[in-house]
């Protein structure tokens, strides 16, 4: 019962889709990840299986812009897998996906209720970035994915 890791194919888009409002408790996520990430940013996403079911997965990508970033998009673990270490392994395979591409720097957000979320990075040594308000004891920036969409902004440096 190990877990195997490949990179996100278009065929995964129905399985992942299938789950994600599940396993976020019931909130609505999958319009945030549309097929297109399953299209074009395959070589630093991944996927986790075990025994050949989703056990869970990253999308994540370089980005065009800011040479020398990367930002990891959406990430979802099935609930039974948690805390067994899968995230942090899916987030190890980005990294180093990415530094392989001449990234040093991560970037990471998520929304202020998760907070899982907020501590999982932290303990991944992401640091939160500056925001514009305060909620919860942290920064976050207010209508960062649209009117009502606040975010904790995170970064990681890879070359600490």
């Amino acid at each position: 019962m190990t877990i195997e890791f490949r990179h996100l194919r278009p065929s995964d888009y129905r399985p992942v889709i299938s789950v994600i409002d599940e396993w976020w408790n019931g909130r609505h996520m999958a319009d945030m990840l549309p097929r297109l990430f399953f299209e074009h940013f395959t070589d630093t996403s991944f996927v986790a299986e075990r025994d050949a079911e989703l056990a869970g997965f990253l999308v994540g990508f370089t980005s065009q812009s800011r040479p020398g970033e990367a930002y990891i998009h959406f990430v979802g673990v099935r609930p039974a897998e948690r805390d067994r270490g899968l995230g942090r392994q899916l987030y190890e395979h980005f990294f180093a996906a990415v530094r392989a591409r001449g990234c040093s720097l991560v970037r990471a957000v998520t929304a202020p209720v998760n907070q899982g979320s907020v501590r999982f990075h932290q303990r991944m040594g992401f640091d939160v970035e500056p925001g514009d308000r305060q909620a919860g004891g942290m920064q976050v920036t207010s209508g960062y994915d649209g009117a009502g969409q606040d975010r904790v902004r995170f970064v990681k440096n890879l070359s600490l």
